[in-house]
């Protein structure tokens, strides 16, 4: 597995509340982007299409709330989960994965992340945020 951030510096402190959506289909990064903006007003929205660019994202800005892909060009979103699990600067960040192509091996993996759900993106709503974001105040670093 490819390691974050072992050479980044630290992330920059977080001034706004914000939710980075990772998804290589445009159509689900607008969908989801328009949900959050409605129902979260007072939040930053950022979209990238690759892991790769969520990399560089959360290195420079952090997120608040990151929604998650499992199929992605450059690796698998259940991967990167384990992996933000492990950082001690995003272990605590809540993390949904929002897919239509689950298979065990994700159910696993993200159980071991410790990802606040795992929903099909024609059954994802608001109410998985509130939950994630209020569960993130009490869950224990999940570093290993």
């Amino acid at each position: 597995m490819q390691t974050m951030l072992a050479h980044s510096t630290a992330v920059r402190p977080q001034t706004v509340r914000n939710c980075l959506i990772i998804d290589d289909s445009d159509f689900d990064r607008r969908r989801l982007s328009r949900m959050v903006k409605r129902g979260f007003p007072d939040f930053t929205v950022s979209c990238a299409a690759t892991l790769a660019e969520a990399r560089g994202f959360l290195v420079t800005h952090g997120a608040t709330l990151i929604l998650l892909d499992n199929q992605l060009p450059d690796g698998v979103g259940a991967n990167f989960a384990l992996e933000l699990a492990s950082d001690i600067r995003f272990c605590r960040t809540p993390v949904i994965l929002v897919t239509d192509f689950a298979s065990p091996f994700m159910y696993d993996k993200a159980q071991k992340a410790g990802v606040a759900h795992i929903v099909a993106k024609s059954d994802f709503g608001l109410r998985y945020i509130h939950d994630a974001l209020r569960s993130r105040k009490h869950r224990p670093a999940t570093v290993h």
